[in-house]
């Protein structure tokens, strides 16, 4: 009995250090997380450029396609508004750009005849998708495992790695959270504020979203990375993904994604966006 006593202990001692390192990784997360609740409500006022780039591949890995568009995005009448400014890195057609202005032009028209009552509901139905779009990152410290990998440079900063795999038996609380489990991801976290750096993603299984209408195949990977901004937010930097991708069943694409984030500005409650050429 003696004997097994001791084995029993050999074995706590040997394997407290992986428990220790577990807990850590978890808390170190779920301070990453409710840091990043607050960091979303300075985002909220930045306005930026956004370029996204489509690489189609052939079936040797070839790129036969590339498209891109650049978008400005701002806040008009305190919400968001999207422009297209350029495509594959031109400027927009004569035609293209006149009804990027008239656009422009009739939202900021209607935005500024709404009643007091409009104008709210506007502001919560925004507030109600961001919110939707953040609902599955609070269950990230729940929904998976975690492993303290080590420590890198990173963004002129030092952050913790962190490994992360879908904890079994873990049921979603909301339905965007389902898709945990068909994922395994890797967290670097900074270590100064706890902002998360860099995050990878591999898909371990079909992921769909939209009911049937997009869906990555398994073996996709997705690369997200932020920067901090004026020392006081952290921002969207790029994300790039590549797989194999299926659209509402019909099309189906085999390339990369590439979207980059750039040209941030802190937008002013008093200020007013006026379309070029008034």
């Amino acid at each position: 009995m003696a004997y097994h006593h001791l084995v029993r202990l050999l074995l706590v001692i040997a394997v407290w250090p992986v428990i220790l390192q577990a807990q850590e990784a978890r808390e170190i997360v779920r301070r990453s997380v409710e840091h990043d609740q607050r960091n979303n409500e300075i985002a909220r006022n930045y306005t930026f450029l956004e370029r996204a780039e489509e690489r189609e591949l052939d079936n040797s890995g070839k790129v036969k396609r590339v498209e891109s568009t650049t978008e400005d995005i701002t806040l008009l009448e305190g919400s968001p508004y999207r422009r297209k400014l350029a495509r594959n890195d031109q400027p927009l057609s004569p035609k293209e750009e006149k009804e990027e202005q008239n656009k422009l032009q009739n939202s900021i028209e209607q935005r500024r005849k709404e009643t007091p009552e409009q104008r709210e509901h506007r502001l919560a139905e925004w507030d109600r998708r961001r919110e939707k779009q953040r609902e599955p990152f609070r269950e990230i410290p729940d929904a998976f495992d975690f492993r303290m990998v080590g420590e890198e440079s990173l963004n002129g900063g030092q952050a913790w790695v962190i490994d992360a795999t879908p904890r079994g038996g873990y049921k979603p609380k909301s339905r965007e959270a389902t898709f945990f489990s068909r994922v395994k991801a890797r967290f670097w976290i900074d270590k100064s504020d706890y902002q998360w750096v860099k995050l990878e993603v591999d898909v371990t299984n079909t992921l769909t979203f939209g009911g049937v209408l997009f869906r990555i195949a398994k073996g996709g990977h997705v690369t997200m990375e932020q920067t901090r901004v004026n020392n006081e937010v952290w921002l969207p930097k790029s994300i790039s993904g590549r797989g194999q991708m299926r659209i509402a069943l019909v099309k189906v694409l085999r390339g990369e994604l590439l979207v980059s984030f750039t040209n941030y500005k802190k937008f002013q409650a008093d200020s007013r966006l006026v379309p070029t050429g008034q």
